[in-house]
């Protein structure tokens, strides 16, 4: 019976009844800290795994009015930063006990779904990476006692928490180096449809400058691209050289976006650091390569995510919390592209 019963709907009980406890201490023994004995446990496992039995996260979610499941909202998996800070919060949902219901976004409307779909799993807790969340959705997600943190994002609501990098941090350091290699001419590159955090750093990287900018012989260049990305970055090099401009650093938005302008610049036959210097802002693999060296601004994935599931369970015991803004200290990863000779 045992065995027919391997690939159809195994329930706790049939658990139970094969490895002769209660159908309580099969799930103390799925649940996280359960209160249960050596010996005991080690039937319910074993009883388990002859029957193929799953823990159903959902049902126990249904029963006890809230899940297991951290919903975790993405965008862009190609951008070598987003896919490291989905692989630090999968590591440290699971390290809690959770299961991650992963949902990526490509247009605004998906995300509405997805909050809605979120409410509908009754998820312990939601994770925003990407996007700007409809208020209305997320106060929806409160109504119903589940926690929701931004990452690298504003959420204008009192009792949502927001885990950023300190791109207050992040631009002084860019700013520093560049003003110490004794750059007159500095430019600023970022994607004209920039997110939150692109615009963040650039209101930060000026403000970094504004004392450098009142000698008369030094000036900032801002420069958008209409493409996103390592492509955005190339065509904004190009398009740079044919307006006849010159620059002695440059501070880019994103890593990704910094690969592209150097390509774009060498295209025309200008390399860094021996023509300019150029600074990106994520330290991924990509940047550490033979062919770029790049100088990076370093953001810590995983201790955002630590932060981010720190805020999410804290405010799950007490929804009365205010608004807190947890700010990840940043380092500049010091490579060939920023070094003069």
């Amino acid at each position: 019976m045992n065995n027919m019963k391997k690939n159809s709907a195994v329930t706790a009980q049939d658990v139970a009844n094969l490895a002769g406890v209660s159908r309580s201490a099969v799930s103390r023994t799925f649940t996280e800290n359960g209160s249960i004995s050596e010996s005991t446990r080690q039937k319910v496992l074993q009883a388990a795994q002859q029957l193929g039995y799953q823990v159903n996260f959902l049902a126990q979610g249904l029963n006890r009015r809230r899940s297991q499941l951290i919903g975790v909202v993405v965008a862009h998996l190609s951008d070598p930063f987003r896919s490291s800070l989905l692989e630090a919060l999968l590591s440290e949902i699971k390290s809690k006990g959770y299961q991650a219901l992963v949902t990526e976004v490509r247009q605004g409307d998906e995300l509405d779904e997805t909050m809605r779909r979120f409410t509908q799993y009754r998820v312990s807790g939601v994770i925003v990476t990407s996007g700007q969340p409809p208020v209305q959705l997320v106060r929806e997600c409160l109504e119903f006692g589940i926690p929701v943190v931004g990452i690298n994002r504003a959420i204008d609501l009192p009792k949502v928490d927001i885990v950023c990098s300190d791109n207050t941090m992040g631009a002084n350091l860019a700013a520093e180096q560049l003003i110490q290699s004794n750059c007159a001419t500095i430019g600023w590159l970022n994607y004209k449809h920039s997110t939150w955090s692109g615009i963040n750093r650039e209101d930060n990287f000026k403000l970094a400058l504004k004392k450098w900018q009142q000698q008369p012989q030094h000036a900032l260049i801002s420069i958008e691209t209409d493409s996103n990305g390592y492509e955005g970055g190339r065509i904004a090099a190009h398009q740079f050289i044919e307006s006849g401009q010159q620059l002695d650093g440059i501070f880019c938005a994103t890593a990704l976006m910094a690969c592209g302008f150097l390509d774009g610049m060498r295209e025309k036959g200008l390399d860094a650091p021996e023509d300019f210097l150029i600074i990106g802002f994520d330290n991924t693999p990509m940047t550490a390569q033979y062919s770029y060296q790049l100088t990076t601004i370093e953001q810590n994935v995983y201790e955002t995510a630590k932060r981010a599931l720190w805020c999410l369970e804290t405010r799950a015991r007490n929804d009365e919390l205010e608004q807190r803004v947890e700010l990840i200290s940043v380092t500049l990863i010091s490579r060939k592209t920023s070094q003069l000779s």
